[in-house]
């Protein structure tokens, strides 16, 4: 018994020392031939735009429509940026707010935007363009269905100082006739004028056009001045843009591109949704629902920006230039015009 403990002693003996004399496995190290760099630290991120005030001025006509969805959508909060609108029914009642900074944004005449760049030396410049041609000359009668028929007739117009007067002096010049032009304040005044039957020869924009042709059976559309420009330019008229402050746009670039999609938007909701747009268009006093629905496809609300309105807007602003330099200013505007 003795030698059977005795043996069972020496085999865990033998085998302890075993133990202990065995060497620990050496962990493998992952191969990596490149020498670890330290991360950069990442540049705080910046901080999301979350919109800015912007105030705008919109004339009563195919601007104001246009805009009408978007100022929908800015009453219901839907919109980043929060506008302020103002709606004028001529353009002299927003030139001076928006040079004095009362306005950061609005629509004009394309050459009223050229001629405030050459006054204040580059300190208004322009958008983009939204209207095309939207002018037409009415008549109260049948005697008229050419230019040269407007030979010594006496006209009714609106736009005063506008593209409006520009185009209508030009295609009567190039034309080589004359005639007497008359001039009411507004557009409004215009049409209300030639309702009570102080005029059978008015030359006006739409939706009044239409407000005209409504309202009385009596007169018609005689000349689309669309066409009549077309045919003796080559080129079509870019009549309506969208002006803003430089130091704005410098200063708020964000808020200016977030207000070039909004825009966008509205026109592009105006003319694929007529019927709707006209609600809207009457809820914020531009024109009667009606009116507006049968207009505005006659209105030729665009919005066009960047590469693609330069050269188009370039191109008539050239033609009144050379027709008169007063139209746009005295002088055409440098590249920087066009922002």
């Amino acid at each position: 018994m003795k030698k059977l403990i005795s043996l069972i002693f020496a085999l865990i003996m033998i085998l302890s020392m075993a133990a202990c004399s065995a060497e620990p496995e050496t962990p493998v190290e992952p191969e990596n031939d490149e020498p670890a760099v330290p991360s950069e630290p990442e540049e705080p991120s910046k901080p999301a735009f979350e919109g800015a005030e912007v105030k705008v001025g919109m004339l009563k006509g195919p601007t104001g429509m246009g805009a009408a969805w978007l100022m929908d959508q800015n009453e219901q909060g839907l919109t980043l940026n929060s506008y302020e609108f103002t709606i004028a029914g001529a353009a002299d009642e927003l030139t001076g707010q928006l040079i004095q900074g009362g306005f950061d944004i609005a629509a004009l005449p394309t050459n009223a935007i050229a001629s405030l760049y050459n006054k204040t030396e580059g300190k208004i410049v322009c958008l983009g363009v939204n209207t095309l041609g939207v002018l037409y000359i009415l008549e109260n009668g049948e005697s008229i269905s050419s230019i040269g028929d407007l030979d010594g007739k006496t006209i009714l117009a609106s736009g005063k100082g506008s593209t409006a007067e520009a185009v209508l002096v030009h295609l009567i010049a190039e034309s080589g006739i004359g005639a007497d032009i008359h001039f009411a304040s507004e557009h409004t005044e215009a049409a209300t004028l030639a309702l009570t039957g102080e005029y059978d020869i008015v030359m006006l924009p739409e939706p009044f056009v239409t407000n005209v042709m409504a309202k009385s059976e009596n007169f018609r559309v005689a000349l689309n001045l669309s066409e009549e420009w077309k045919n003796l330019t080559g080129e079509d008229m870019t009549m309506g843009g969208i002006a803003v402050r430089k130091e704005f746009l410098e200063q708020n670039p964000e808020a200016v591109a977030e207000f070039v999609e909004d825009y966008a938007k509205s026109i592009e909701f105006t003319n694929s949704e007529p019927a709707e747009a006209g609600l809207l268009i009457e809820k914020y006093g531009i024109a009667a629902a009606v009116v507006a629905e049968s207009a505005i496809p006659r209105c030729n609300i665009v919005w066009l920006h960047g590469e693609e309105y330069k050269t188009v807007l370039e191109k008539f602003l050239t033609v009144l230039f050379e027709a008169n330099p007063n139209f746009v200013g005295g002088k055409l505007p440098a590249e920087d015009f066009y922002g």
